[in-house]
């Protein structure tokens, strides 16, 4: 899927300054903005559901924070939410061309069927960045973490907790078909599980939803039986919830590994308490930071700077050679918590540690 020219690394957290990402010599000053576009920038953003809470809690409010900081308070954000409805986003996506915002951040529901509204956007002038989900169509640029590098952290994640070996049976629920990151997600497992454990059953849950999830897990466990499931591949947290819930429906005590992606809230205290076995911590700040400053920099004409953001290439079923910006990853564990999303402020101790996990949180050294 894609060809990787430069990643960054990241190191003990994910707070890294996007000069150390390969934007060496580039500032976020639009004081010298070209005479393409000034400060008064409107930046469309799509984004496309609801059931995950990073998307209100942190990328919005990051993307509007630092389009303001780009353009010294002139530009704004327009921001749409399609709540997980193909249809409703290229109505969203329609109405912003109609209204000219000049740059749109595209998080796609379903990447093959928006491709249309991507052509219709760039017929009007209107540059398309493919935010955390790469799009169809012919998008500018695109602006996500390395999903197939996930995969692989979440499948050495859940070998290194269960062993490898033929006779120990797993399950993976993956995430949406609609979903170009969810087949990354997958082939990137696939290529640490294969030939190393049984997969004995394998889902693609609609729409990422828990529910759709813990049904998927309940069918499992009934036709394998709830003893003889060694682990769970989970490709986020949310669905992670809906599994864990079928295995406590069926009586399962003593939970077998189950991983996650995201670093919500409740995947964290369940990490703590061992419900679940880890998550893949994100740096949604620097994504969303990121791709605030691709997308002004678009607009304002600012090449040298498009291109410093932009050094990996990636390829969809429709364009090759995008230029892009793969971000790396973190596996969450209790052991890191605190070096990852308490020291990049993404939670605080007391969002953590609530009275139900106070016992938790003082074993892990969380106080």
């Amino acid at each position: 899927m894609r060809r990787r020219i430069a990643i960054c690394v990241a190191a003990s957290t994910m707070s890294l300054s996007l000069a150390a990402c390969g934007a060496l010599g580039v500032t976020g000053d639009s004081s010298s903005a070209s005479p393409t576009k000034g400060n008064d920038v409107t930046v469309g953003l799509l984004l496309p559901e609801k059931a995950n809470t990073r998307y209100d809690r942190f990328d919005y409010p990051i993307i509007k924070r630092k389009v303001a900081s780009l353009t010294h308070g002139k530009g704004r954000v327009e921001y749409a939410n399609a709540a997980a409805d193909a249809a409703k986003q290229a109505r969203q996506m329609r109405q912003m061309v109609e209204d000219k915002v000049d740059v749109i951040l595209l998080d796609a529901v379903d990447s093959h069927a928006i491709a249309g509204e991507v052509k219709k956007a760039k017929d009007a002038g209107i540059p398309v960045i493919a935010y955390d989900r790469l799009a169809e169509g012919p998008i500018d640029a695109y602006i996500s973490f390395d999903n197939e590098l996930v995969g692989e952290v979440q499948g050495r994640s859940l070998l290194e907790a269960i062993g490898s070996g033929a006779a120990s049976k797993i399950v993976m629920m993956n995430g949406s078909p609609t979903d170009p990151n969810a087949k990354q997600f997958k082939e990137g497992a696939l290529s640490e599980l294969s030939g190393k454990v049984t997969i004995a059953r394998s889902y693609d849950t609609k729409d990422w939803k828990p529910e759709n999830a813990q049904a998927n897990m309940a069918e499992a466990i009934a036709l394998l039986g709830k003893g003889n499931i060694a682990g769970v591949y989970s490709a986020n947290d949310g669905m992670a919830a809906g599994v864990i819930k079928a295995l406590k429906a069926a009586g399962v005590t003593d939970l077998p590994p189950v991983t996650g992606q995201d670093a919500e809230l409740d995947a964290v205290q369940r990490i703590l308490t061992g419900e679940q076995y880890m998550s893949v911590y994100k740096s949604y700040p620097q994504e969303a930071e990121a791709a605030a400053q691709m997308a002004v920099a678009r607009v304002q004409g600012r090449d040298i700077e498009f291109d410093s953001l932009a050094r990996d290439k990636v390829n969809s079923p429709t364009n090759k050679d995008i230029p892009a910006q793969l971000l790396s990853v973190v596996a969450l564990k209790k052991s890191n918590i605190k070096d990852t999303v308490i020291a990049d402020g993404i939670y605080k101790v007391s969002d953590i540690c609530t009275p139900k996990y106070k016992s938790a949180c003082a074993a892990a050294g969380l106080e």
